[in-house]
């Protein structure tokens, strides 16, 4: 059949598998977070690592994966959005292949590192895919790709236990290859091409962000653990600091920079990302401290604790079609801060958790919480539809920046919180509503920020 109905047909379905490829680009990615966490015992007894090296597996990938993530945003922008997206899975889907086969442990850290180089390249180009959408595909992709982020993390430690439990530690990557494959395969054929804009590089912002961020997560990630005094620490927080000052002072002299700072100054650009650094820095910590919890004061088991995130994950996929619409009848800032003021009940909810509690009173605060993400999902749409096109690659790194790095913080606050508690109960509590406190203020800076679009999703100059 053709003419116009048959033409519509295909556009709709063309659509689907454009949200298909973006939804799961974002779930393999992000899933390798978390995904290795509870295999790092049987690694540890295979490869006779170290402590040292085992904390390399776990954290490398974030290192290279939040170091490079601006930098690849501006790959996407100035080597065009499927190019880049197909050759960051094509690098991520070779580094799981090797870190699967790795017989050794420091093989096994490089191939870490470059499988993070991967993720770097494709989730700032799968925003970037989304940003050339009309308003309403693009509201609907950005919700696909927030909720198979939320999703991957509750998922990470279900489906690494289980792997690593049933199966061998190796499958947690090796299963990364068909997968990656099948997403490379359905990437290159449902992502649309883009326009490639004859533009620089701009190397000394790509080193300068890189040494900023690597060395803030290396020392976010092993602070906690080695004291922020630690000869090590110490020299990456200085890196991060000089890092920091050099990008600003490089981006600002910059021709053609590669992350242009007056961005900051468009509100619904500020405000969203504003907004997912204090829900990142809440629902973060909840992951993962709450899986401490489960197991050390209420009894839970390692299956029942993992399991416990199912519910959440589950309403986050469930709950976000619906985010949309809600957006349409509310506006994007209404919608957004109802999402995190349910995200802070569920907070408090759960710090009011005592010894003895079980399922019953757990899980109308993961209810609370996974719902309430789900609404937030309209906060990547307002950020991506406050920039030009032709920024739109920096803009997802940006974006994507900042649900990564405020995960990193908000473990760390968190833990620091309760580590200066008497017990570990108290300290979780305490933990959970500073969490709170700080995902309502997101909720206030969201109502104001994210409502003063322009037709076509674009603030007014």
């Amino acid at each position: 059949m053709s003419g116009p109905a048959g033409g519509l047909a295909a556009a709709r379905v063309d659509g689907r598998w454009l949200l298909a490829a973006v939804g799961l680009a974002g779930f393999l990615t992000t899933l390798d977070n978390t995904v290795v966490t509870v295999a790092l015992p049987s690694i540890q007894h295979d490869l006779g690592a170290s402590l040292a090296a085992l904390e390399w597996v776990a954290t490398g990938y974030l290192l290279t994966f939040a170091g490079l993530m601006p930098a690849g945003g501006r790959l996407a922008d100035v080597w065009g959005h499927r190019g880049t997206l197909l050759a960051g899975l094509a690098l991520f889907t070779v580094a799981s292949l090797a870190a699967g086969l790795a017989a050794t442990i420091h093989l096994l850290v490089a191939a870490r590192l470059v499988q993070g180089a991967g993720a770097a390249l494709v989730l700032p180009a799968t925003l970037a895919v989304l940003a050339g959408q009309e308003e309403r595909r693009r509201s609907a992709g950005v919700a696909v790709w927030m909720a198979s982020g939320a999703g991957a993390l509750a998922l990470g430690p279900v489906a690494g236990g289980y792997l690593s439990q049933h199966a061998h530690w190796s499958w947690v990557f090796l299963l990364n290859v068909p997968l990656g494959a099948a997403v490379v395969a359905l990437a290159a054929v449902a992502v649309p091409p883009s326009a490639v804009v004859a533009r620089s590089l701009d190397a000394p912002g790509v080193l300068a962000s890189a040494a900023f961020l690597a060395a803030g997560t290396f020392a976010l990630v092993h602070g906690g653990e080695h004291g922020y005094g630690s000869p090590a620490v110490a020299a990456a927080l200085a890196v991060c600091a000089g890092g920091g000052a050099a990008f600003v002072l490089v981006e600002r002299r910059a021709a053609d920079p590669m992350v242009d700072l007056r961005l900051f100054a468009v509100r619904a650009f500020a405000g969203g990302v504003a907004a997912q650094v204090l829900w990142g820095l809440g629902v973060n910590g909840v992951f993962f401290y709450t899986a401490i919890f489960l197991q050390e004061v209420l009894g839970f088991t390692p299956t029942g604790s993992g399991l416990a995130f199912v519910p959440l994950a589950l309403l986050v996929v469930l709950v976000t079609p619906l985010a949309p619409t809600v957006e349409r009848r509310l506006g994007a800032g209404p919608t957004v801060a109802a999402g995190l003021v349910l995200v802070a009940g569920g907070m408090a909810a759960a710090a009011t958790l005592e010894a003895g509690d079980g399922w019953g009173r757990l899980l109308p605060a993961v209810c609370a919480i996974g719902i309430g993400s789900a609404l937030t999902m309209p906060l990547g749409s307002a950020v991506l539809g406050a920039v030009p096109p032709e920024r739109a690659g920096v803009a997802g790194g940006v974006f994507s920046v900042s649900r990564e790095v405020s995960g990193l913080f908000g473990i760390a606050g968190t833990g620091a919180v309760v580590h200066a508690a008497g017990s570990f109960a108290t300290g979780y509590a305490a933990g959970l509503l500073v969490a709170a406190g700080l995902v309502l203020a997101g909720a206030l800076i969201a109502v104001r920020t994210l409502d003063g679009r322009a037709p076509g999703g674009r603030e007014p100059k």
